[in-house]
């Protein structure tokens, strides 16, 4: 599966429950944290509802 490294660029604040919780499942909890999480179909969806507040780039 491929790897995806996503940052976390916006603040949580303001933003619904359910967008608070997907970036603590994807680990993230501060601003300008990092991760590599892998490309799953969970992942992929959780980053897709939180894409406004990420930036993704794929590791190779």
């Amino acid at each position: 599966m491929k790897k995806y490294r996503i940052k976390q660029v916006r603040s949580g604040i303001g933003r619904t429950l359910k967008q608070k919780r997907t970036l603590e499942a994807l680990g993230l909890k501060k601003m300008h944290q990092e991760r590599e999480v892998t490309g799953t179909p969970q992942i992929l969806g959780m980053i897709d509802s939180v894409k406004h507040l990420i930036t993704v780039e794929e590791v190779k």
